[in-house]
């Protein structure tokens, strides 16, 4: 949810934004999106951003106080590291690679970054943990700023989904290059499509947030029940129907404004019902500037579909993942069905084989999607596509390159949850916030 990421470079300039402060028409608002937010060429590199709760050694099912979050938070911004460290309003710790033109590089730079953090915590008392969505209540916001303000008031109108998604979740979001101008197996559209088709066998495969309570209860992936249900649009993936580019750039510009914000110190505005396209027609509140480019730029930051295109693709479905290396595998995985051409050939037709026999209703709401989240791999169908999906990545990680250790790390996953319909949110409980991973 960080405004920063792990972005892969642009291959491609794209057309020239007006100037800082220059109203925005709607003709410009859409050039610039078809501009910023598919930077076209062949498929290079791969990019990660991990969020982790940060939890109590010795009290992990209770909440850690904010001033030890901020202490902790400090130390880890203070280190030397190959990724940049964000903060998301519950206190959930961020870590965003910088794009790598290989997954040994980016695996490689990211375990010593996280081993770097790691250390800075414990001495302190605290750890780092891989879990979807925080069990512990209630949920407290510890970043108070305009933006995180009006997002609470923005969301509260839906319902307790919003606050959960901003305060108690957390996710392992790999990055990868959007693909070449030119149809083909690696082409824009063919690799825009796969991403949301294999969406809903990453959802089941890796989940890991149990559902505790009403109206998740018994789900294995509960933060995508909260991403499903923060409003009616923010969350919702483009129509397939629609070429990348043109559907994204009315999903962008048809969706509701989250808040419009000040420049003089007062509250940032909260309208409702409006759309950035209305203010950019003049709808809107009494008063209300025309929006600029930046403005633009900033919606863009409050939309949350499953797969965001910020000149890359940015696959944001996958739960945070337990255990030292368990973020390992959905970065991997992903990188093998994307960027390898037979796995790429095999997740798609897999994919699309299954996503055909429930419909094509936008994710996350489409059935299928609502499946992997209520059932993960205990589904049979989604079962049989993760394996094929997981036997296709472990036949391309050596060609690829990938290193024995990221291989044994996949295939160990693949054993103890793939082949067994199982998941992460089906191990028993304790493991979930006092994992292997405390070193006390």
């Amino acid at each position: 949810m960080s405004h920063d990421s792990a972005v892969p470079a642009p291959q491609a300039p794209h057309p020239a934004a007006p100037a800082p402060g220059a109203i925005l028409t709607e003709t410009e608002a859409e050039e610039l999106l078809h501009g910023i937010c598919f930077k076209t060429g062949p498929p290079r590199l791969i990019g990660a951003e991990l969020e982790w709760l940060v939890v109590d050694v010795e009290r992990p099912g209770l909440p850690v106080p904010p001033e030890r979050l901020r202490s902790a938070h400090a130390a880890a911004r203070a280190l030397p590291l190959h990724s940049s460290v964000t903060v998301e309003p519950g206190g959930q710790l961020e870590l965003s690679s910088a794009p790598s033109d290989s997954l040994t590089g980016c695996v490689d730079d990211l375990r010593s970054d996280l081993a770097a953090v790691r250390a800075a915590l414990l001495p302190r008392g605290l750890v780092l943990r891989g879990l979807g969505q925080d069990p512990r209540r209630p949920y407290h916001r510890l970043l108070r700023s305009p933006r995180y303000e009006a997002m609470e008031a923005h969301f509260d109108h839906t319902g307790p989904a919003g606050r959960a998604m901003m305060c108690g979740s957390a996710s392992v979001q790999v990055c990868v290059d959007a693909g070449q101008e030119e149809p083909g197996l690696f082409g824009l559209g063919r690799r825009w499509r796969l991403a949301h088709l294999l969406g809903a066998v990453l959802v089941a495969a890796f989940a890991n947030s149990p559902g505790l309570e009403a109206p998740y209860a018994g789900w294995r992936c509960a933060r995508q029940g909260n991403w499903a249900d923060i409003d009616s649009r923010r969350a919702l993936a483009p129509p397939m129907d629609a070429a990348p580019r043109s559907g994204w750039v009315r999903q962008a510009l048809d969706t509701e404004l989250m808040c419009v914000r000040s420049y003089d110190g007062d509250p940032w505005a909260v309208p409702r019902g409006m759309t950035f396209r209305d203010w950019l027609r003049g709808g809107g509140l009494p008063g209300l500037r025309p929006p600029d480019a930046e403005d633009l730029d900033y919606h863009l930051s409050t939309l949350f579909p499953p797969v965001r295109p910020r000149g890359h693709l940015e696959l944001r479905m996958i739960d945070a993942q337990p255990g030292d290396d368990g973020w390992v595998v959905p970065l991997a995985v992903v990188h093998a069905l994307f960027d390898d051409p037979e796995a790429a050939e095999t997740a798609y037709r897999v994919a699309k084989a299954l996503a055909d026999s429930y419909g094509h209703a936008p994710a996350p709401r489409n059935p299928l999607w609502r499946s992997a989240a209520r059932h993960g791999l205990a589904d049979p169908e989604l079962r049989g596509a993760a394996t094929a999906c997981f036997r296709a990545a472990a036949e391309a990680l050596p060609r690829l390159g990938a290193s024995t250790r990221v291989r044994d790390t996949v295939a160990a996953f693949a054993d103890r949850y793939v082949l067994r319909g199982r998941c992460p949110a089906d191990d028993p409980p304790g493991r979930r916030l006092a994992g292997a991973e405390v070193r006390p």
